[in-house]
């Protein structure tokens, strides 16, 4: 197969939706002679925040000098970023070149009796057996979905860590915060060790049991002991504090009240790491800390007018992005694009972040789930006087560039399904 044939060959398996379950990503695994077993990973599962924790430990683990996988999902704007090697993405002839191989093994499972491998669990196995080629000293995993029954959960982590649990996929996971936690809890192993951010009640004591009948240590991160210095659309700078030291003046370019809270986290991450025999410095965590980047999640890409994206995609999400244009923007009209699917809490999240905006543009995201940008714009309508329905994301971003005067801010937000498109139409908008 070619990078197309290859490409053509796993957007064709979404049609078996999502599966959970372990049994089908095993056996792939098993033909391929278990790549997982000969990595050293670290295990990150939660409703918020995964991505930049996983960014954030990643970087500082880089900065040591370590080879490290990244593992993350969805993608943007290229299928590549979700599997990257030191901020170096998969290249295109190692995609097909894995994917000419994981086929045959998928038509052998199938032959046995057992269900199709879904997409995710062909993307997985590919990342295993990339990252064991390619020798990387640790490999950071993202949960695609839940962590119990993830395609991510075949291995022994190093450390796992469990980032903000919150209400999402309800459908799959559960109805209560306690069931949800059950199922992110789902990645602790024996006598493993858990870094935790911290949680709401019936989550944390699910996930605490959960440590006490698998012995594993349980490390929590404080919600107090943070002391924001100073900040800008540009960045933030901190000082936290740990049981055995403080840590002063933090940079950290990302925005938003929940990374001082996720930086805390990487960092007791980090320590938890040191504790295991893992050599990272205290100067690692500062400049690793500073470099991390995180697209689509409060990135600022423009700054006359103000061009903010968001992937703020569920209520928690989008309470934060509420709280950050308050915060960190100074904008004389707020223009918001919106595009939400319709498996969210539609309304809920409406009711946050459009009372901000002075015009929204509806959109469809690019996903069977979207709810169409007609639907969008009747609830809109409560909250706003001036409501555009979109005809198609490229189209809303044309109209919103023509209507910004310099002093003004667009915000697009709702689905990360559309944050990718976005993205590509500023970096090419003259």
């Amino acid at each position: 197969m070619n990078f197309n044939e290859a490409m053509d060959y796993i957007e064709n398996t979404t049609k078996f939706g999502m599966n959970l379950g372990l049994q089908r990503i095993n056996k792939l695994l098993e033909y391929m002679g278990n790549p997982e077993k000969e990595l050293k990973c670290i295990h990150i599962a939660g409703t918020n925040g995964k991505g930049s924790i996983t960014t954030m430990i990643s970087d500082i683990l880089a900065e040591c000098g370590y080879r490290v996988g990244v593992y993350t999902s969805p993608y943007l704007q290229r299928f590549s970023e979700r599997i990257r090697i030191n901020e170096a993405e998969i290249t295109n002839e190692d995609i097909a070149r894995l994917t000419t191989e994981i086929a045959p093994i998928v038509d052998r499972i199938i032959s046995e009796g057992l269900e199709h491998p879904t997409e995710f669990e062909i993307i997985t196995a590919m990342m295993f057996k990339y990252f064991k080629e390619k020798n990387v000293d640790y490999a950071v995993l993202e949960v695609g979905l839940g962590g119990r029954l993830d395609s991510t959960n075949v291995i022994n982590p190093v450390l796992a860590v469990i980032t903000s649990i919150d209400f999402d996929h309800m459908s799959v996971l559960g109805n209560t915060l306690g069931e949800i936690a059950g199922e992110k809890a789902g990645i602790i192993k024996e006598n493993g060790t858990v870094v935790i951010y911290p949680q709401q009640k019936e989550a944390h004591d699910v996930i605490k049991k959960t440590c006490i009948d698998k012995n594993a240590r349980l490390i929590e991160v404080k919600e107090e002991g943070i002391n924001l210095k100073s900040y800008s659309m540009d960045g933030q700078v901190f000082d936290t504090e740990f049981e055995d030291e403080t840590l002063k003046d933090i940079h950290i370019n990302l925005l938003g009240e929940y990374q001082l809270l996720n930086a805390k986290t990487a960092i007791a991450s980090a320590k938890a790491l040191q504790e295991l025999g893992i050599n990272i410095s205290k100067e690692c965590i500062y400049n690793g800390l500073r470099k991390s980047k995180w697209p689509g999640r409060l990135e600022v890409m423009k700054k006359s007018p103000i061009i903010l994206l968001d992937g703020a995609h569920n209520l928690q999400g989008i309470k934060s992005l509420e709280k950050a244009v308050r915060k960190y923007f100074d904008y004389k009209r707020l223009i918001a694009v919106m595009g939400i699917l319709s498996d969210k809490q539609v309304e809920d999240m409406c009711e946050v972040f459009m009372p901000l905006a002075d015009v929204i543009v509806t959109v469809t995201p690019d996903s069977d789930r979207a709810l169409p940008a007609e639907e969008l714009s009747k609830i809109a309508r409560k909250y706003c006087d001036t409501v555009i329905t979109g005809e198609s994301i490229e189209a809303a971003f044309k109209k919103v560039m023509a209507m910004a005067q310099p002093d003004d801010m667009v915000v697009f937000c709702g689905s990360l399904y559309m944050i990718g498109h976005v993205r590509t139409l500023v970096e090419n908008f003259r």
